[in-house]
């Protein structure tokens, strides 16, 4: 990978540039709700089943669609549609914006426990979905950042 790449336009990121730019918080595999009327995104703590809420990592990422069909593939061309609901934190997002990473982002640290360390991740504070009834997800929102 290229020196620095993460200062890059995101669109001149290579696919494994790419991938490297994902802090690890776990926070997009975390259902969210929306506001039908308004649009206003609520970030919940109950995560995709397929994630590992010690580690923050999908446990089946090169085969997630499989398990979770409307699992959305973010590219740097979907950036600007997803932005609305990408946290506050992300590395995708703070790029997009022309924001630089965070001390604690594993590009910047070099170590990958960083944002686990720095609280910004969800290890430990998720709730699976197949334990919560939909109905029940606002029981569980939760204020950004994390």
């Amino acid at each position: 990978m290229r020196d620095r790449f993460w200062e890059l336009p995101l669109e001149q990121l290579d696919r494994k540039e790419w991938e490297a730019l994902c802090d690890g918080c776990g926070k997009c595999c975390l259902n969210k709700i929306e506001d039908e009327d308004t649009g206003e995104v609520a970030l919940t703590r109950v995560a995709c089943r397929l994630l590992d809420g010690a580690t923050c990592l999908c446990t089946k990422y090169a085969t997630r669609h499989k398990y979770v069909p409307e699992c959305i593939v973010l590219t740097p061309e979907k950036t600007a549609e997803t932005m609305y609901w990408l946290p506050a934190t992300c590395a995708y997002r703070l790029r997009a914006e022309g924001r630089p990473l965070h001390d604690w982002h594993h590009l910047i640290s070099g170590d990958r426990e960083a944002v686990h360390r720095a609280g910004v991740s969800m290890a430990g504070r998720t709730v699976p979905e197949t334990q919560v009834d939909d109905d029940d997800w606002e029981d569980h929102i939760i204020e950004e950042p994390v």
